[in-house]
């Protein structure tokens, strides 16, 4: 076992991850490959994501990770000029066929960005902004999300008392929690977090790690890291792309002390990256 990670899984409880091999497929993406104009970004991607598990995209800046993740809710269909092929299914169904709702499928997948963005409103109006779309106006059943989402980002000891105070009074890790509150409201199946804790200090970092090993009793999640430790501490399951192909995919602790492919070893164990 590589000393870089022996202390993070040996320091595990055996059945912290559960028996994974139970779970059903959330997406299943088959021969996916995706431009940027004429430059090819991802290549023959073949991947199936679990549901109720935390699956970490890791490698190198500019490998197509970040690229991949926002096909899963099709935040790449606001920039000019990309083109998708393949095929993305969300419980058995093709998320890029034509009669796909949109704003369903980002209700159902939710994200969370690198950089916190809370809507310059109060804490309380963050967190119902996707029901008030939605049409939600009983003020019971929004007073009840409120407590239930920013509950279930453990911020709500923290802000019970300010829920009529701007959000951009908060601290960054507080907003980066919000924004999983926020993000949360709408009841999503699937959470995809884009480096969420990549500006954060190292307190509030631990606060959203854990966060994440919570959430995934109910959610499926998809977290983009660059931080070795942080993926190999928070997930269950490991992909590792490389120049916009999934190199390996499997066990974190299998991927990051035992991978298969030699490549995976190099950046796992920082000869490059």
């Amino acid at each position: 076992m590589s000393r870089l990670y022996s202390d993070i899984f040996t320091s595990r409880k055996p059945d912290e991850s559960g028996d994974l091999t139970r779970l059903k497929p959330k997406f299943v993406c088959e021969q996916v490959n995706f431009w940027y104009g004429p430059k090819q970004a991802l290549f023959d991607l073949n991947l199936t994501i679990l549901e109720k598990s935390v699956l970490a995209l890791i490698g190198p800046s500019g490998c197509g990770k970040s690229t991949f993740i926002r096909m899963l809710n099709r935040m790449n269909d606001l920039i000019d000029g990309t083109r998708t092929e393949g095929k993305i299914n969300l419980d058995g169904k093709d998320i890029y066929a034509p009669e796909v709702n949109l704003v369903d499928l980002r209700r159902r997948v939710g994200m969370v960005f690198q950089k916190s963005n809370p809507f310059p409103k109060t804490v309380y109006e963050n967190v119902v902004y996707g029901p008030r779309v939605a049409g939600i106006r009983d003020r019971a059943q929004l007073d009840y999300t409120v407590e239930r989402c920013l509950k279930q980002a453990a911020l709500w000891d923290e802000v019970k008392d300010r829920l009529n105070h701007s959000a951009l009074d908060l601290s960054g890790g507080q907003q980066q929690r919000l924004c999983i509150a926020r993000s949360l409201a709408t009841d999503p199946e699937v959470l995809l977090m884009d480096e969420p804790a990549s500006a954060l200090d190292p307190i509030a970092t631990a606060r959203i790690e854990e966060l994440i090993r919570e959430l995934r009793e109910r959610y499926t999640i998809v977290i983009v890291t660059h931080n070795m430790q942080q993926a190999a501490r928070v997930s269950d399951w490991t992909a590792f792309f490389y120049m916009g192909e999934l190199v390996e995919c499997g066990r974190t602790e299998q991927v990051f002390t035992n991978p298969k492919e030699s490549r995976t070893e190099d950046y796992v164990t920082g000869k490059f990256g």
